[in-house]
């Protein structure tokens, strides 16, 4: 069983785009949105990908993950029989320090929406923080992006 660790937080500002290394644009959607195991198909410029997640511990630090690369044709087939709503955003790879940083700027229903993830291999890791990393948001279930599909941010007060 793989162990995803990872926080999340807002971005502060566009100064991650100077540094970002890459940039993917993101389409997904959930065959399941239900906590204790949400099922995602994704599509990642051209590459299909199924993901299943299980329910996070009680911090929102670390849960099960399980993805494989399927084909492209499958993923669009199947995104056609998802939930409704959608998830459409870019993905920036930013390095910093001895980590890269995944920052999603999205698209949509969600605009205006900045956050950034960032992978350990412990949940009590150290790791440096750049000067745009904004409020820590790991846990707070509304900016899951299988929330975030049925909440989106335009509806936010």
């Amino acid at each position: 069983m793989k162990l995803e660790i990872e926080r999340k937080f807002l971005v502060l500002n566009d100064d991650f785009k100077k540094d970002a290394v890459q940039k993917n644009r993101i389409v997904q959607r959930y065959l399941s949105s239900v906590p204790q195991r949400t099922v995602r198909i994704r599509i990642k410029d051209e590459i299909g990908f199924i993901t299943i997640k299980g329910i996070g511990d009680k911090t929102g630090v670390a849960r099960f993950e399980w993805e494989r690369e399927i084909p492209f044709e499958e993923a669009q087939e199947l995104l056609d029989i998802c939930e409704p709503g959608e998830i459409d955003k870019y993905r920036y790879i930013v390095r910093y320090g001895d980590h890269a940083f995944e920052v999603d700027e999205y698209l949509g229903d969600n605009k205006g929406l900045v956050v950034v993830e960032i992978e350990l291999s412990r949940i009590d890791e150290d790791f440096e923080k750049p000067d745009w990393l904004g409020d820590e948001i790991t846990g707070i279930k509304k900016y899951y992006n299988s929330m975030l599909m049925k909440a989106p941010f335009s509806t936010w007060q």
